[in-house]
């Protein structure tokens, strides 16, 4: 019996709500359709995505749009703790950033990070992306753990 893949969650992590409202008008554009789930901190990202037991739930696909600057912690300490996990860690994460430390930035790809976009986006090179995003996320299938 084989199982269909169940479609990838965007998990978007941004509490500028006009920078969000952007993010997915964008990616709309891009015609991506995945259901789109914002959070404006960490705290209720990560009840979602890591559920009342506080680690990664299988049978669960998702990519992480993430802002380093929140309110309550910092992306960084998000993006540790989604590569730590092991039904987490294969999420693919792209981080979307006013910062453009080049030390962060190395820090963001070396904790895992799949691709590093420094706000205010330009629209192009976001499109790009997204659209790219598009296709992987159309082949994606992540195995589920039994």
């Amino acid at each position: 019996m084989s199982r269909d893949a169940k479609p990838v969650e965007i998990v978007m992590i941004e509490d500028d709500e006009g920078h969000a409202r952007l993010i997915e008008k964008n990616i709309r554009r891009a015609g991506v359709g995945n259901d789109i789930r914002s959070f404006r901190d960490g705290t209720t990202a990560l009840a979602h995505l890591f559920g009342p037991e506080g680690r990664g739930r299988s049978g669960r696909s998702f990519l992480v749009l993430l802002d380093l600057n929140l309110p309550d912690m910092t992306g960084i300490d998000i993006l540790e703790k989604i590569k730590a996990d092991e039904h987490t860690r294969r999420a693919p994460v792209i981080v979307l950033t006013t910062t453009d430390d080049t030390r962060e930035i190395q820090r963001c790809y070396d904790l895992g990070a799949n691709v590093y976009i420094t706000k205010p986006l330009n629209y192009e090179s976001f499109a790009n992306a997204i659209r790219q995003l598009g296709l992987f996320l159309a082949v994606m299938q992540i195995p589920e753990v039994d």
